[in-house]
């Protein structure tokens, strides 16, 4: 994973760069692998709207790219470790998912559970997408995950339903845009507000 800031206008209400004058790293993480997905537009879907937001300093990672293993192993695999420390370099994260059953990927929390304390003290945005329920069934479930993980889960989210509104679909964009807005503003808040929170004292966990 890979940071490349890409300067531009920030959006409205944006937070500027933070009391340290960088920017925030954040990870958008693609949650599902399975073949034909739509995951992959929608995050360049988003990352396109996010990277004219000059404070932030976005990456990909993308699940589908990663070889985990099948089993559990005893020792961590190097593409394990890669991921666990593409979490602990990210300071904020967007993860995009679909809804299964009412739940979300079983690939998303394989790779969770792949790191601890890397994803402590950072806060958690989502970017859901399904047929009727817009993926909001996964996300309250990926909140109690994070919980557990010590993150500061966003109030606000984009929930993408696409039974009624597709992706391409021009009638719904100006109120999915705001809703990137919102989001991206909430977790610069939390992020830099974090940031500099761990300069200051360890956490306890």
């Amino acid at each position: 994973m890979t940071y490349e800031r890409e300067t531009g206008t920030i959006g409205e209400a944006g937070n500027g760069a933070g009391a340290s004058g960088d920017p925030l790293r954040v990870a958008v993480i693609i949650g599902s692998t399975r073949e034909g997905r739509i995951g992959d537009a929608v995050a360049r879907w988003f990352v396109e709207r996010a990277r004219v937001r000059g404070e932030l300093d976005l990456a990909v990672l993308d699940l589908a790219e990663f070889d985990f293993p099948v089993h559990y192993p005893e020792r961590a695999t190097e593409q394990m470790t890669e991921f666990a420390e593409a979490i602990g370099k990210a300071e904020a994260f967007v993860v995009v998912t679909p809804e299964y059953n009412r739940s979300f990927p079983a690939s998303l929390k394989q790779a969770i559970d792949f790191a601890y304390e890397e994803w402590q003290t950072k806060p958690v945005g989502f970017v859901s997408y399904g047929h009727g329920s817009s993926g909001l069934y996964a996300v309250e479930q990926l909140r109690s995950v994070f919980t557990e993980l010590h993150t500061v889960t966003l109030r606000n989210g984009v929930a993408l339903d696409f039974l009624h509104t597709p992706l391409e679909d021009h009638a719904g964009a100006c109120a999915r845009d705001r809703a990137v807005r919102l989001m991206l503003d909430q977790l610069g808040w939390w992020g830099w507000a974090l940031r500099e929170a761990r300069a200051v004292r360890p956490y306890v966990s």
